[in-house]
């Protein structure tokens, strides 16, 4: 697998799942239509893993993302198919070609982008409490 490297500064990954129920499929065509709904210029992501493990590159690294607000002119965003159980409550869906998938997209970019942190889109809250911990009271996304 090879990322073809950009010219703008990437210092963060950030890891996001679509929070779609796992039993219902969400194609990158379903994934375009809920973003635009949400009145983005396409999909935000840079990158989207389906459940069978396939990575489908959804916005051009040049171009920055819409992700994680306040975050995203330094950071590419990945997002996995799923995150919510049959009944709609989060959960970790990701199947093992997910799994193996996003390890291999993760070490990639890593290696075009070295010493970028990677996180969670949950870890990215405000610590409104300002403690220096964002505790999960804080989080503007649920743990799945």
């Amino acid at each position: 697998m090879s990322v073809k490297k950009i010219s703008r500064e990437i210092n963060l990954i950030v890891i996001h799942c679509s929070a779609t129920r796992a039993n219902i499929p969400f194609n990158v065509a379903d994934l375009e239509r809920s973003h635009r709904e949400r009145g983005f210029n396409g999909i935000g992501y840079h990158f989207y893993i389906r459940r069978d493990g396939s990575i489908k590159s959804t916005r051009p690294l040049e171009n920055i993302g819409a992700h994680a607000k306040g975050f995203n002119t330094h950071s590419i965003g990945v997002c996995y198919e799923g995150g919510l159980n049959a009944q709609g409550n989060p959960a970790d869906t990701r199947t093992s070609w997910q799994r193996s998938s996003l390890r291999a997209l993760v070490l990639t970019l890593l290696k075009d982008y070295p010493g970028s942190k990677v996180t969670g889109h949950r870890d990215l809250s405000p610590d409104l409490n300002g403690n220096g911990v964002i505790e999960s009271h804080e989080w503007l996304k649920i743990l799945s």
